[in-house]
């Protein structure tokens, strides 16, 4: 494994199809970061969710995982499940959201999630975002779509636990599905962390990234 730095990026775009999916999908990597750098900002976009309950809930859970950022949070009012039809509104939505920032690092739904609302935020990405590192999210669920992440941030012991303490804290209207619970959530953290020699870590797909081997 050669670990390479992205540096201490100032400004980080968060992109969801739902509430709660960047929280599970990136949750430890902005315990990480946000700690490392305070005031970073930080600008967050969720499709569904807005006008519910599930709105409040993810305000307050990112605020707790991006602690001290320059957070600013917008949770449109797309119908779940169905963001295929509703094409125009969602891609309207992440040109909004780049009119707002210039992000140096975007964390969003990967293309090969097997949930059709992720898959198409995900392709929607890099039509709206050109220059900056894309680090696409794994959520585990029923659909069985884990694939090979190439790119990995390890997790202290400390924020994997912050991690899935934060998710039940918050998140209440998920606490009764199947899947929802701390096992699932350590575990999928501690595979990811044995495949980078680590004990526990964050894993994310990547398209493309540019190299500086002279480090200039």
């Amino acid at each position: 494994m050669i670990a390479l730095s992205t540096g201490r990026p100032r400004r980080i775009a968060l992109l969801a199809a739902h509430c709660d999916d960047i929280a599970i999908g990136a949750g430890g990597s902005l315990l990480t970061l946000c700690r490392a750098d305070p005031g970073v900002r930080v600008e967050a976009l969720i499709l569904t969710g807005g006008g519910t309950h599930r709105e409040d809930e993810e305000h307050a859970a990112l605020a707790a995982f991006c602690p001290d950022a320059d957070l600013r949070v917008t949770v449109g009012k797309l119908p779940d499940g169905r963001l295929p039809a509703h094409w125009e509104e969602a891609k309207t939505a992440v040109e909004e959201l780049r009119s707002r920032i210039d992000p140096e690092l975007i964390f969003a739904p990967n293309p090969g999630d097997a949930h059709q609302d992720h898959r198409g935020l995900a392709e929607l990405v890099p039509q709206v975002f050109r220059d900056p590192l894309i680090l696409g999210y794994e959520i585990v669920k029923w659909d069985g779509d884990m694939g090979r992440p190439s790119v990995y941030q390890p997790l202290a012991d400390s924020v994997a636990e912050d991690k899935v303490r934060l998710l039940h804290e918050h998140y209440a209207s998920q606490r009764d599905k199947p899947w929802y619970d701390r096992e699932a959530f350590l575990g999928l953290a501690r595979i990811r962390g044995i495949e980078c020699k680590a004990r526990y870590a964050e894993a994310f797909h990547c398209n493309k990234l540019t190299l500086d081997l002279a480090g200039g």
